[in-house]
């Protein structure tokens, strides 16, 4: 570690030596406008850098390009206005000297088509562009993504800031929206689900401790938290939409960053000088050693993991765009855990190494100016393998339980796309989802001296899903959007209809109010559906394998209003009612809504449900004269059933979610063309429920055994949390260094959030919330 801070100070001193030079930095803005409906180029549309003196702007050509030069390094804004579309402005672009600003820009279509007239734009900062989605919905862009304190690079961490959208405290990024379980959120990438892509995780969950997708790959993307567009299925929770930006067409550019979660390389740039094809690779390896050797975190051991991802955008004259990309990674941790009182003496070990790789293509071709098709084809496979070995009776390590899971999915996806005309769109299309897989698990029962098969399957399955939407603008200040979404599964030949509709409704003076309903179903993990339950007699059975799709009806209605220019106001309140849900036969208060990394044992049945209630609030100041705010606030509820027939808490329930990010941005050095940011992130979660350990019996059965009667009637301890980010971006001539740190929970809270049993010392041991987490980073942008 000592090495480590040496060679950042060596790097800042050598940055900073001429660092006050006279000279005035600029970079170029360039990018692509395209129709948002039907995406389409929209030419000669009129671009000018707000504020500039003298005017800096340009106009696009006839493919929708643009151009604008020496533009001062820093923050800037543009507009950009055409004549039938809404004005869009596009703020706190950051410029910077080692890059050029490369954008791809949608506009709306007014609702009527005037001559010579200028619409402003409605769209707030936040919203997303897929244009049926007009209900819990939020954009994450670029920018933010690099603002904002606590999120240190990893996109699940930074969704967590907004309304409705908890953590777990642990230092896994789960992602819990509504009070839901995390496992029913879907990964997105470029438009196809895609499995968890975080490293160090398990078969069935949706979280880890590092996402695999760097951030420097990122375009905007976008967040739903309920009442989804029709074309979104597969879902109950949540879906996260993340697109990979395309790399810089005409000229090749590369970053290098090292920190103390990884060191990685980017870089990107067009196949051959004139084209408008491009390149974008990035390659991480884990430096995670640092924070284990400055005692942070005790690890046990070191976790090693490394990733890659890519994109390749080749548009081409007739045959329409093309556009290639991937994502992998590896991972492996072993942890010893030595004898409290002989630390000679290894007492437990445990092995986990884990594997992910996503690839795919996207074809997008515009069949004329109203209607395009895209069809994304892709296949994915992630897998784990763990084992943990402790001593029983001997004084060598014996196995104690291990897992084998491996999941290949093949995905086609096809949408058409028809803008009838600025009051009438259309989309239908369809997702066919093949999976090939193999689940194998044991573990040691010590009463019977003898293995327990868990799991034992290699097998095949199909989802199938179709979805058709109509968003018909009634007025200027009414839309709708209606459609239904259908699911097919091969384990069952369940067929859902999914009915949905939401509407918009423009109130004056920049105020809105928003209405959705929609049934939503989700296929549970295919372990689940497998795993193995002995009869009385002793024979090995799987009463599971036929359990039909969880389903959620989501309502949803919300305020909006836009105060000032820069400050926006939402508020949105919402009901789900869960059904269908598994939950163990008989009497039990056993239900897949509280499923964490467990393998179901037991036999279920889709008789159970749920409910949430709960309201939002978000206070948005965007960045503007240097300084930003955003506030988020939720108060919810939620509860479920199991065949016991109570209503009870859900392991989620911590009936109370607030936010506060601050940031501040100071221009330092000769010109002004340094950056120095401060940013603060302050959170108060409530504390999730807890299942008791009974410990007589579990040292009498030799593994944890909970107070079921009682579930989840004990609450942990509320998790409150402080995180300051301080970087220092400095531009030199086609070069730029940015130093930042971002320190985790810098109070050190240790908030006891949960409990386990500790069969080794026949104890209760606590869960400690994350503690104080610096982290470091230094990014070479040339």
């Amino acid at each position: 570690m000592k090495l480590f801070l040496q060679l950042m100070l060596m790097i800042l001193i050598a940055c900073t030596a001429n660092s006050v030079s006279a000279q005035e930095l600029t970079q170029t803005i360039r990018g692509r406008i395209i129709d948002a409906d039907s995406k389409s180029p929209v030419a000669f549309a009129n671009i000018v850098v707000v504020g500039s003196q003298p005017i800096l702007g340009a106009n696009s050509d006839v493919d929708g390009y643009f151009r604008i030069e020496k533009v001062p390094v820093g923050r800037a804004a543009i507009s950009i206005s055409y004549i039938g579309y809404e004005n869009k402005v596009i703020p706190n672009l950051v410029v910077i000297s080692g890059k050029e600003t490369v954008l791809d820009v949608e506009m709306k279509e007014t609702f009527e088509t005037l001559n010579e007239v200028t619409v402003s734009a409605r769209q707030h900062k936040s919203e997303v562009n897929n244009e049926m989605a007009q209900v819990s919905s939020r954009s994450l862009s670029v920018e933010e993504s690099k603002r904002y304190a606590g999120g240190i690079g990893d996109p699940a961490r930074l969704v967590s800031f907004f309304a409705g959208v908890g953590s777990t405290g642990e230092g896994n990024n789960d992602i819990i929206v509504r009070g839901n379980n995390p496992r029913f959120i879907q990964w997105k990438l470029d438009g196809t689900e895609i499995p968890n892509p975080n490293h160090f995780s398990q078969e069935g969950l949706t979280g880890g401790p590092i996402n695999a997708l760097n951030s420097q790959m990122l375009a905007n993307s976008e967040f739903y938290t309920g009442a989804f567009a029709p074309e979104y299925g597969n879902a109950l929770s949540g879906i996260f939409d993340m697109r990979l930006r395309k790399g810089n067409s005409e000229k090749r550019e590369h970053s290098f960053s090292i920190g103390v979660l990884g060191t990685d390389i980017t870089t990107e740039g067009p196949f051959k000088k004139g084209g408008k094809s491009s390149y974008l690779i990035n390659y991480r390896y884990s430096t995670l050693a640092i924070i284990s050797s400055l005692g942070f975190l005790d690890f046990g051991g070191v976790p090693k993991y490394q990733d890659v991802s890519f994109k390749i955008f080749i548009p081409t004259e007739k045959a329409g765009t093309f556009s290639f990309f991937g994502l992998g990674g590896l991972n492996n941790i072993k942890s010893e855990y030595a004898d409290p009182e002989n630390e000679d003496i290894i007492n437990e070990e445990f092995q986990q190494s884990g594997q992910l790789g996503i690839t795919g293509v996207n074809h997008l071709i515009n069949l004329n100016k109203n209607a395009y098709i895209s069809s994304t084809l892709s296949y994915s496979n992630n897998g784990t393998e763990y084992s943990s070995a402790r001593i029983y009776d001997s004084s060598a390590l014996q196995e104690d339980q291990s897992a084998n899971t491996n999941n290949n999915i093949f995905r086609l996806n096809t949408s058409f796309n028809y803008k009838l005309n600025n009051r009438h769109q259309f989309q239908i299309g369809s997702v066919n989802s093949h999976f090939n897989f193999n689940f194998n698990s044991r573990y040691f029962d010590s009463a019977a001296d003898r293995f327990i098969l868990g799991q034992d399957v290699t097998g095949t399955a199909s989802l199938y899903q179709s979805f058709i939407t109509w968003k018909w603008r009634a007025s200027e200040k009414l839309s709708l959007v209606n459609g239904i979404h259908s699911q097919n599964t091969s384990q069952n030949n369940e067929i859902t209809f999914e009915p949905r509709s939401s509407l918009r409704y423009q109130l004056p003076k920049g105020q809105a109010i928003t209405a959705g309903i929609g049934i939503h179903s989700n296929m549970s993990s295919l372990s689940n559906y497998y795993t193995i339950v002995y009869d009385t007699e002793g024979n090995k059975t799987t009463p599971n394998s036929s359990l039909k799709l969880l389903k959620a009806r989501h309502y949803v209605m919300g305020y909006e209003n836009k105060l000032s220019k820069n400050l926006f106001l939402k508020v949105e309140g919402y009901y789900q009612d869960l059904y269908d849900i598994p939950m163990e036969k008989g009497n039990s208060s056993y239900s897949l809504v509280n499923q964490t990394y467990e393998f179901s044992d037991r036999i279920l049945v889709n008789e159970g449900k749920g409910r949430n209630i709960g309201l939002e609030l978000t206070l948005e100041r965007y960045f503007s004269n240097n300084y930003y705010f955003l506030i988020t606030g939720s108060l919810f509820d939620s509860k479920y059933k199991a065949s016991d027939d109570k209503w009870r808490d859900t392991r989620f329930n911590g009936n109370y979610i607030a936010n506060g990010l601050f940031g501040k941005e100071f221009t330092v050095g000769k010109n002004n063309n340094n950056i120095l940011g401060i940013n603060s992130k302050l959170s108060l979660l409530g504390a999730r429920r807890i299942m008791e350990v009974d410990l007589d019996k579990s040292v009498e059965e030799g593994t944890a055994v909970y107070d079921e009667l009682n579930a989840f009637a004990k609450r942990g301890e509320d998790i409150f949390s402080l995180n300051i980010a301080i970087n220092y971006r400095i531009n030199k001539p086609q070069v730029s260094h940015e130093f930042k740190i971002d320190i985790q929970n810098i109070t050190n809270n240790t908030s006891v959030i949960d409990y386990y049993y500790n069969d080794v010392n026949k104890s209760i041991e606590e869960v400690e919330q994350l503690p104080m987490l610096p982290v470091l980073s230094y990014t070479l942008n040339f």
